[in-house]
């Protein structure tokens, strides 16, 4: 699987259209807690993603600290991206499903957030409100005692 022109290439940050990260992926199976019946305890189909992101050639300095910054909580010690998927029945259904897991973390994380726009609110929206202020207020006016 390569990254095609789903990854950002605003502000400074870009990754080269056709990238590919397989040989920087490193996989390991185990058992499986998922779906799969009397067969979940004899085959390995829980998959597991590792990446060295500050090993990485594919990246520039700039996108391994945002990608450190960003993924704080999936890197464990030695600095690396750790992906787990167990959902599926075979292998190699994890394998690609981690491995999808991973392309959309990475688009994630290295898209620039939109700037917000102040917005206003508009005159109509102002009178509405000051309308109702005028209301409740005449309600609760009406409400205080009468002074003979």
């Amino acid at each position: 699987m390569t990254i095609s022109n789903q990854l950002p290439s605003k502000s400074g940050i870009s990754i080269n259209e056709g990238l590919d990260f397989k040989p920087e992926l490193v996989f390991s199976a185990s058992r499986s807690s998922g779906p799969g019946g009397q067969n979940v305890n004899k085959v390995s189909s829980k998959v597991e993603l590792r990446f060295h992101i500050l090993n990485s050639s594919l990246l520039t300095q700039q996108e391994k600290g945002l990608l450190m910054e960003k993924l704080a909580l999936r890197i464990n010690k030695e600095g690396e991206l750790v992906l787990v998927s167990q959902s599926e029945r075979t292998q190699l259904r994890n394998k690609e499903a981690v491995i999808e897991k991973f392309y959309s973390l990475l688009r994630k994380a290295l898209t620039p957030r939109k700037k917000r726009k102040p917005t206003r609110p508009g005159a109509a929206v102002k009178e509405e409100r000051l309308e109702n202020k005028r209301i409740k207020a005449k309600m609760k006016e009406q409400r205080a005692k009468i002074n003979p």
